[in-house]
């Protein structure tokens, strides 16, 4: 490889993670709100079951049960921000790989 090339590839994995900066920024504000809508939802439907009476020691289930879909989008939500974590990860060895390419080229 050349030191124009690894330069160039240095500045686009540079470029790639700054953006993925702000991408985790939004996974982690869409996975604060998938959490929130969750919590609310189960909260109202613990309420409901309550006053419709259902044993006590069903309600937990139950209410889960009820709001499953919104449980779902949580914990994908948290997978998706995970992923971005991994991502960025990945993006830095990649520029750490570069940095000690350039650094050996321009050493010899």
């Amino acid at each position: 490889m050349e030191i124009a090339n690894v330069s160039q590839e240095l500045y686009a994995a540079s470029n790639r993670l700054g953006k993925s900066a702000d991408a985790l920024f939004d996974l982690g504000r869409k996975k604060a709100e998938s959490e929130r809508v969750y919590r609310s939802e189960l909260a109202k439907e613990i309420f409901k079951l309550r006053q419709d009476k259902v044993p006590v020691t069903l309600i937990p289930d139950l209410a889960k049960g009820n709001v499953s879909a919104k449980l779902f989008d949580r914990d994908f939500a948290e997978a998706q921000f995970q992923a971005g974590i991994k991502a960025a990860d990945a993006i830095k060895v990649q520029v750490s790989a570069l940095q000690t390419i350039l650094k050996y080229q321009t050493d010899v």
